[in-house]
């Protein structure tokens, strides 16, 4: 039997935030079943754990999402490094993940991690296509800021502001717009979409990829990380701002951003939920 964790990440308590499943130990699992098992869990993320390939780190981390692996995420970068902290790791620690080192520092109950991945743009899909996959009016959209914009630093998201907390509240993922992104944008994660309003206490969001089985996202750190590095880079100066994301499906979340320079900064507090075992 192999044991599992499970958490819920960017939240202090149960039942809010974004769920995350961890496997401390994944040595003893078939390579085959991994994406099964990330499939069964059903959450946006599981993680299996591993020994680092250099000793001087602390793991290697695999990451899956109900239909495929992906090189780096946010929640489950930070809920990972809690489970590690848990199990007498830390507090500073390197996590190997596809993107590579990872610098994280976590307690028993909060996590943060740096990147300095440089940040990517994509592509510009147009306000009539994102209009279409949120069931939005165009003029719903905001451009003043920016247009559009399909950018990573690792994992790559289409990012748009809207208008108004109506307009982030109204957005539903419409699947055959999905679809329509997905074929003119091959290769970008599913089309997935990160839109935003900027509010007077914080940035509000959400975060939709059903073409990944993922109807909507209740704490996307990843996608909040490279929002940092986006408006540092549009504005020309460092940014320091909160994500609360997840509220409109009963799930809020908050995430610490902050920026220096070409680095990003990601905060959270984590909650422990579950523990047992993989009868495999």
């Amino acid at each position: 039997m192999t044991r599992y964790l499970t958490f819920d990440v960017f939240t202090d308590a149960a039942f809010s935030g974004n769920p995350l499943a961890v496997i401390p130990d994944a040595t003893s699992l078939p390579e085959e079943l991994l994406q099964k098992i990330a499939a069964e869990f059903n959450y946006s993320e599981t993680t299996f754990v591993y020994p680092p390939a250099d000793p001087a780190h602390t793991a290697r981390v695999r990451i899956f999402t109900p239909t495929m692996e992906v090189p780096f995420a946010g929640h489950p970068t930070i809920g990972t490094a809690v489970a590690l902290a848990r199990a007498g790791h830390g507090p500073d620690m390197v996590l190997d993940l596809g993107v590579g080192p990872i610098r994280a520092h976590a307690t028993a109950s909060r996590a943060r991690f740096t990147t300095a991945a440089p940040l990517g743009t994509l592509a510009h899909p147009t306000v009539g296509e994102i209009a279409a996959a949120l069931s939005l009016d165009p003029d719903q959209i905001a451009t003043t800021a920016h247009a559009p914009v399909m950018a990573t630093l690792g994992l790559p998201f289409t990012f748009t502001e809207l208008g108004g907390r109506d307009a982030l509240a109204a957005a539903t993922p419409d699947i055959a717009g999905f679809r329509a992104g997905n074929a003119k944008y091959p290769g970008a994660l599913d089309f997935a979409q990160f839109c935003y309003w900027r509010g007077p206490d914080a940035i509000h969001a959400r975060m939709f990829a059903p073409l990944d089985n993922i109807p909507e996202d209740p704490a996307t750190g990843s996608a909040a990380a490279t929002l940092g590095a986006l408006l540092a880079a549009l504005a020309g100066a460092d940014q320091s701002f909160t994500v609360r994301q997840g509220e409109d499906m009963g799930r809020p979340s908050q995430i610490g951003v902050s920026t220096d320079g070409q680095t990003v900064t990601i905060t959270g507090e984590v909650c422990p939920v579950m523990e047992g075992s993989l009868l495999l």
